[in-house]
């Protein structure tokens, strides 16, 4: 029922940043995880970064340092600050939500996710 949109994509070169937003409609944050993942061509999607309530928040190795997940509370929004950025990082990103728990999945595991945004591009280049 959640409604997830995407935005601030965009072309930069390496070691610079961007911020992406993830606005929610329909859906009131209830404490589950709350994801961003990319897609690479020649790549699987994959999970960079989660959040949920009760726990640290989840990051892929590849990431570590220098995205960082948040949450707009004010605005419903799911936040992904993403710095010195490199060209593996370019992709498509999608933020995602669980509305309901799921036991047998780890956070960066799509199948557990059941809403989805369109994603937005980002494209790190020199």
């Amino acid at each position: 029922q959640a409604q997830l949109a995407e935005s601030g994509g965009g072309s930069v070169q390496p070691g610079e940043s961007l911020t992406l937003s993830c606005a929610v409609t329909g859906y009131t944050y209830q404490g589950y995880w709350m994801a961003w993942f990319r897609r690479t061509p020649g790549k699987e999607r994959e999970a960079v970064a989660a959040m949920q309530r009760t726990t640290n928040p989840y990051y892929a190795d590849s990431v570590k340092g220098r995205f960082t997940i948040s949450r707009d509370n004010a605005k419903n929004a799911l936040i992904l600050q993403m710095d010195s950025l490199k060209p593996e990082d370019s992709g498509i990103y999608s933020c995602a939500a669980r509305t309901s728990a799921g036991y047998f999945f780890g956070p960066g595991d799509e199948r557990s996710y059941h809403s989805w945004g369109q994603g937005t591009q980002v494209t790190v280049s020199s």
